[in-house]
């Protein structure tokens, strides 16, 4: 989607209008006296879950875990002795 041009005076004058299309998923190069000053984007949305298709099709295409080749190499990257963050 092209991305729009709005000038600081559009914003005062079609607030509404422009944060609708904002909204929508439109995009904005604000400009004052014809220099960018600022961009207005939509939001990412996240998302709460995955589908259990999704996930199935994930796990398909993820690599192998050697069982028991998991633990050790957890522990060999991870120290397991827990540090007093006040002990200096």
């Amino acid at each position: 989607m092209p991305r729009c041009h709005a000038s600081v005076r559009d914003l005062r004058m079609r607030s509404r209008e422009i944060l609708d299309a904002v909204e929508r998923g439109e995009s904005f190069t604000v400009t004052r006296d014809g220099h960018e000053i600022g961009e207005l984007i939509p939001l990412r949305k996240r998302r709460r879950f995955v589908t259990r298709s999704e996930f199935a099709a994930m796990s398909r295409s993820a690599p192998a875990i050697a069982l028991d080749r998991f633990r050790p190499d957890q522990e060999a990257v991870v120290d397991s002795a827990l540090d007093d963050p006040y002990a200096r």
